[in-house]
């Protein structure tokens, strides 16, 4: 399979928050977000497989700003790696303010999305390919974080993550 750019599978996102997706603090709730970057992370997913995608694991989400109503909100997704069948999905999240039109960033995430067949069986994804240091950065970040699950899943010995070891010696 030939290698993608990580720019192949850009998804980007631009919704409103409405008075029912809110908390009583009129802020988008927790879980309308979630959602959202599951919407664009799947999107993004499906770009660079061009297969039925799952969602495996939300590794990582970070809620580092309230989201208020009536907001513009934008979730960008790419792949930042991808591996036998799965694929770690890197997120985004911005708020433009209402006066000045300057994007924040809000939140981010990072999700892990398996191709499967029709059958729900697991298939090969295409190879990432990193065009610049910041999807290099992430692309190596990504088997670190790899390995760090297996490890605390009981999946990889300790010994045998090369990555995380690294981090570690002199």
């Amino acid at each position: 399979m030939e290698p993608k750019s990580p720019t192949d599978s850009r998804t980007i996102l631009t919704d409103l928050v409405l008075p029912s997706e809110t908390n009583p603090l009129n802020n988008l709730f927790g879980g309308e977000l979630l959602a959202r970057m599951d919407r664009a992370a799947s999107i993004a997913a499906r770009r660079h497989s061009r297969r039925i995608v799952v969602t495996a694991s939300v590794n990582h989400v970070a809620f580092k700003r309230m989201i208020p109503l009536g907001s513009v909100v934008t979730v960008e997704a790419n792949i930042s790696r991808a591996f036998k069948s799965s694929m770690e999905v890197v997120i985004d999240v911005w708020v433009e303010d209402r006066e000045s039109g300057l994007r924040n960033k809000a939140n981010d995430a990072i999700y892990t999305f398996v191709a499967v067949d029709d059958s729900g069986a697991p298939v090969p994804v295409p190879p990432i390919k990193p065009e610049t240091k910041e999807e290099q950065e992430r692309y190596d970040a990504a088997l670190r974080r790899k390995q760090l699950s297996l490890v605390l899943a009981g999946k990889l010995k300790p010994s045998e993550a090369t990555e995380l070891k690294a981090l570690f010696e002199d």
